[in-house]
């Protein structure tokens, strides 16, 4: 008969230590099921209140008061970025049980978009993928979506001008933003770097891996498509294709990652708007940390732009973005898009704005919202 380890041997200590912690996380993964289903029994209450009394299922400051509360008690070890990410899916579980919120982005699966969704929403949203921008905006103007979430801004390549332009005549308004570090990776169905004839991306996906492209693929032509994911799904039907995409992107279409995060510029952010119609979502309150977005033109004359920031100037208001774009109509007339660090409903910011409308042909507020750090 062959003698039993002693007690003393380590590895046996350790082994019984391990179940014994094992059968400790069995226990409490049990009793927070319990607790998140309680959870979610007092939200769908919640939810046949706001059905009653047609107020928001979905409130942006509400969600971002809870994370921050769980935030400022958290004891660790578990980090407060982990803490946001947890609960704000456990808050997106409960919502799909009160109302499930159906969300316009850029399609197909795998885009950044997408994940900028999610970010915003949590993984309980019901995505509806779209072929464009224009696709988005309609989607969210027409009702068949509540929200949309479209690209404004990268930090390497400048505004996303459709965007611009679409938020010129939407009815829609932005209600939040969400901002991405956004890693581009080269993928392909084979697992080598030879013999890529085509890379296809978004165009502004194409730009920011320029000099990575012109390096390592000079003689590949680059491809523009309508988003990122559309260039994976299309990379996954031809072995001379490549796709600049996510990681998202690769799992989805079961590509290879040739080269990991290629952008030329390795802080690469891309801002995303959040937009819905009024009667979806008002204006949110103030936060303290909010970002006015307007569309303003001026007339044709001398010092007429002066004019325009004056009041800002005046009233102490920080203008922390300023873009133009042609009005289009032949005259050499242009719109000027302006964020401003602040809410309409602070003293300082309204009588800023309030004299900068009168000097304004045209004047449109395109929301006010909590900026994303």
């Amino acid at each position: 008969m062959t003698a039993s380890a002693p007690p003393s041997d380590p590895s046996v200590r350790n082994s019984e230590s391990l179940l014994g912690l094992r059968v400790q996380i069995d226990s409490l993964d049990q009793q927070l099921l319990g607790l998140l289903n309680q959870r979610a029994h007092v939200a769908e209450q919640v939810g046949e209140i706001k059905k009653r009394e047609g107020t928001p299922f979905f409130r942006p400051d509400r969600v971002a008061q809870v994370i921050e509360k769980m935030q400022h008690t958290n004891a660790g070890p578990l980090k407060d970025l982990h803490v946001a990410a947890i609960w704000r899916e456990i808050m997106s579980a409960c919502l799909a049980l009160e109302s499930p919120q159906r969300v316009a982005v850029l399609g197909p699966e795998g885009t950044f978009c997408e994940q900028a969704a999610i970010e915003y929403f949590g993984g309980a949203a019901d995505l509806v993928y779209c072929a464009s921008f224009d696709e988005v905006f309609h989607a969210t103007a027409a009702g068949s979506a509540q929200y949309g979430v479209v690209g404004v801004e990268n930090s390497t390549e400048g505004v996303v001008t459709r965007s611009l332009d679409l938020f010129l005549h939407s009815p829609a308004h932005v209600v939040g933003e969400v901002s991405l570090l956004i890693r581009h990776n080269l993928l392909r169905k084979t697992n080598v770097l030879d013999d890529i004839e085509v890379v296809l991306a978004h165009p502004q996906a194409l730009a920011q891996c320029q000099t990575w492209l012109s390096k390592h693929l000079p003689n590949a032509e680059r491809r523009a498509v309508s988003s990122n994911a559309e260039g994976a799904r299309l990379a996954s039907t031809n072995s001379a294709w490549a796709a600049l995409a996510s990681e998202r992107a690769a799992t989805r279409f079961g590509l290879h990652i040739i080269a990991h995060a290629i952008q030329d510029d390795a802080y690469n952010r891309t801002r995303f708007a959040i937009i819905c119609l009024p009667e979806t979502l008002a204006t949110p309150p103030v936060s303290g940390r909010d970002c006015t977005s307007l569309v303003v033109s001026v007339t044709n004359r001398p010092g007429a732009l002066h004019d325009l920031l004056v009041p800002l100037k005046t009233h102490g208001v920080s203008m922390t973005r300023f873009e133009s774009r042609p009005a289009r109509t032949g005259q050499w007339e242009y719109y000027f898009y302006i964020d401003l660090d602040g809410h309409p409903l602070q003293p300082n910011v309204a009588a800023a704005l309030a004299e900068l409308r009168t000097t304004c042909a045209f004047y449109k507020m395109l929301g006010a919202y909590p900026v994303n750090a």
